[in-house]
């Protein structure tokens, strides 16, 4: 039986067009940084769908905050 510690909320998955809202990035510059290397990887979610964990993006996003990463 699960309690209330160790019930977590799933990771929210994010969608193309969310991703590029909250980095402010487009469609062909997420696909090319991915090419090379500077931005996160989506998962597999059906046979033509893809997404982002939130906390992945959260994290990049945080990362050029502090001026970690260009």
């Amino acid at each position: 039986m699960m309690t209330e510690q160790t019930r977590h909320a799933p990771e929210r998955l994010l969608r193309r067009k969310e991703v590029e809202s909250l980095t402010g990035r487009s469609r062909s510059s997420i696909y090319d940084d991915m090419q090379a290397g500077t931005f996160p990887k989506p998962i597999k979610i059906g046979p033509r769908a893809v997404a982002w964990p939130e906390s992945v993006i959260r994290e990049w996003i945080a990362e050029r905050m502090e001026g970690g990463a260009q």
